[in-house]
Formats: structure tokens, C-alpha cells, sequence
């Protein structure tokens, strides 16, 4: 059994100029010990994704359906009080800024030793050494001075690290780091992305790295999936997306890389915008943007299918194109991107 699977997850916010669809029809499946990345420009749905699991999107103004099962437990039909007490002990989420995370009025220790004493009654020395002692596991040095301090005190890869501290303070089997690197500098990311591995080896943790980094993700997961307008476009083996993208979105973002032997030539970019998901349009969500748009993809949505062969089976992509033009066109195209150039 996964411990995790997430089955035609749908997220609706009811706003005043309409429902806009942020999540629709997302289905993927997580096991222990294994990392698996969401990939997707702003808005296309990653982090509501991992919100709505963990209840932390607005009940008033949300229509969530499908199911997220965790430990075989529905994790959408949980009370409130439920989630309360399985988010930070068996689920733990670094958000993506730290400093709005943290309170700024009360010293990280003290927010550190809230995190184990709201699932555990233990004194505050015990909780405290704790705490010092996850603190040097993340890599702060001083951590019995660093436990006095305010987030504003610290740098940015230390708030981070302390972030990262307080989501492994209970030991959760599942934990989700929303864009764990952004704005920091290539050093501190590098070492960010050290200590998640690290982790996982120890903890043996399953993880969920939410990121528009594809540099990340080739790097750090296990399995990939390429979200755009709130659905899955791709899904598979990190090694396949990269290898032989299927998509002509992947594809896009794939050939926005810089790379070291292009020279002077200007970045590919994906023409256009995102939809607006007020109004996503029909069929194919990508098609307006699509250089390969057949009329079928203007009509109706393709579904998330494996490619032909044994290889493609945990291979999956939502495309009228036949597989066999996409695995020519994206073996033409991953030369092209060998040699530095776009799509």
C-alpha cells in the first residue's frame, strides 16, 4: 500500500467573479522512502495541491472532491481536530518563506518547542534539548544561541534550516517542501538540497518537493509530476521526463534551460500565457500555447495514458499526439536541447 495516494483530487475556490477550477483531476501515489517532485509555472496548481491534502486551503469558499489516503485514511474526511493532530506529527509542510512562516514576536526555540509539545506531553528542558539537537543535525552551528533567537536574527538559509528542523522534530513519515530553495543564494540551495537527502536516508521519509526548478528536480527525485492549469500533463521516472519528455509542455520548459554551450543565443520561451482558470479553455488546456495543436486537442481533454513499449508503462502523458510522433519529435528535440538549442 503507498502511504500515500491521492485519487481525482478536484479544488474549486468560489470567488466573485466566478469558481476558479485551481486543481482538476489530479491523481498520483507516493511510497515510503521516495521523493516526488511537482513541477509547473506560478498558478499551475502545485502548492493548492499539497494545501488541500493537508486542509489548509479556506472551507468556506472551497469545493474539494476525490480522496487523499494516507495510511489508507481518507485524509479529506478528517475533522478539523484530526488534521490538527496528524499535520507536524505524521505530515509536516516547509512552506515556501520562512520569515512570513515563523512568528516574528516569539524566539525560534520557543516555536520549536511549541512544535513537540503539541503532540507530546514532555517537559520544556526535554523538549529544548531536542530541539538543540535537531538544530545541529540541520547544519546551525551554535544551536543552543541560535534557540534564543528571533527569525529576523537570522539569515535567510538559517530560518530555512530552522523550518526544516521544526517539520522533522516528530519524525513524519510524509513530508512536503514547498520551493524549499527559493531566493536563496546557489550555495545555501545546494546545501538545503544536501540536508533533504540526508533526511531521507535517515528518516527514510517520503518527500513532496514542490518547484519550477527543473535543475532541482533532476537532481533530488525519485519521480516527476508536470503540472500546468491545475492538471497533470506528465507523469514518471525523473530519468524519463528528462531522457524522453513526452509533452510539448514539458518539452517548452525543458527548452527554457540556459545552458553553458548555447553562447549569445536568446532563451527559448513558451509563447503566450497561462489560462486564466476562471475560464480554462476547452479541450486540451495547453493548446493555446501548443506549436503541435491538432483539432481534436481544441474539443476534447486528453486523457493521462502510457506511452507504447514496457519502458513507458510508469511513463504517463495527456496528449492527442500519437506516441509514436512524440517519441521522434522529443528524440529530435533532446538533441536540439544537447546542442543548446530551443524547441
Amino acid at each position: 500500500m503507498p502511504l500515500l495516494e491521492v485519487k481525482d483530487l478536484h479544488t474549486s475556490f468560489r470567488t466573485e467573479d466566478g469558481i476558479v477550477r485551481a486543481v482538476a483531476g489530479v491523481s498520483f501515489s507516493l511510497e515510503r522512502g521516495r521523493v516526488l517532485g511537482i513541477v509547473g509555472e506560478s498558478g499551475s496548481g502545485k502548492s493548492v495541491t499539497c494545501r488541500t491534502i493537508l486542509g489548509l486551503v479556506p472551507a468556506r469558499r472551497t469545493e474539494v472532491t476525490g480522496q487523499a489516503l494516507f495510511k489508507g485514511r481518507d485524509l479529506l474526511k478528517m475533522s478539523r481536530a484530526e488534521l490538527r493532530q496528524m499535520r507536524g506529527r505524521d505530515i509536516a509542510m516547509i512552506f515556501q518563506d520562512p520569515m512570513t512562516s515563523l512568528n516574528p514576536v516569539m524566539s525560534v526555540g520557543a516555536q520549536l518547542v511549541e512544535a513537540i509539545q503539541l503532540h507530546e506531553k514532555v517537559a520544556g528542558r526535554v523538549a529544548r534539548q531536542r530541539c538543540q539537537e535537531m538544530l545541529a543535525a540541520v547544519g546551525i552551528p551554535n544551536p543552543a544561541e541560535r534557540l534564543k533567537n528571533y527569525p529576523h536574527e537570522l539569515s535567510g538559509g538559517m530560518r530555512q534550516r530552522a523550518m526544516i528542523a521544526m517539520a522533522l522534530l516528530n519524525n513524519p513519515d510524509l513530508l512536503i517542501a514547498d520551493e524549499p530553495t527559493t531566493a536563496l543564494d546557489v550555495t545555501t540551495q545546494a546545501q538545503i538540497l544536501n540536508l533533504i537527502r540526508r533526511l531521507r536516508r535517515e528518516f527514510d521519509s517520503a518527500i513532496i518537493l514542490i518547484t519550477h526548478d527543473l535543475g532541482v528536480i533532476a537532481e533530488i527525485c525519485d519521480e516527476v509530476l508536470v503540472m500546468y492549469a491545475g492538471q497533470i500533463v506528465e507523469q514518471g521516472p525523473v530519468e524519463a521526463i528528462f531522457e524522453q519528455p513526452a509533452h510539448p509542455y514539458t518539452w517548452g520548459l525543458l527548452g527554457s534551460l540556459p545552458r553553458l554551450n548555447e553562447g549569445r543565443e536568446q532563451l527559448y520561451s513558451i509563447p503566450g500565457a497561462p489560462p486564466s482558470l476562471l475560464r480554462p479553455p476547452s479541450g486540451c488546456v495547453f493548446h493555446p500555447r501548443c506549436a503541435y495543436v491538432l483539432p481534436v486537442c481544441r474539443e476534447h481533454r486528453p486523457p493521462l495514458l502510457a506511452g507504447d513499449g514496457p519502458e513507458m508503462t510508469n511513463h504517463r502523458a495527456a496528449c492527442h499526439l500519437e506516441p509514436a510522433f512524440r517519441v521522434q519529435e522529443s528524440t529530435r528535440l533532446f538533441g536540439q536541447l544537447e546542442s543548446g538549442s530551443g524547441p
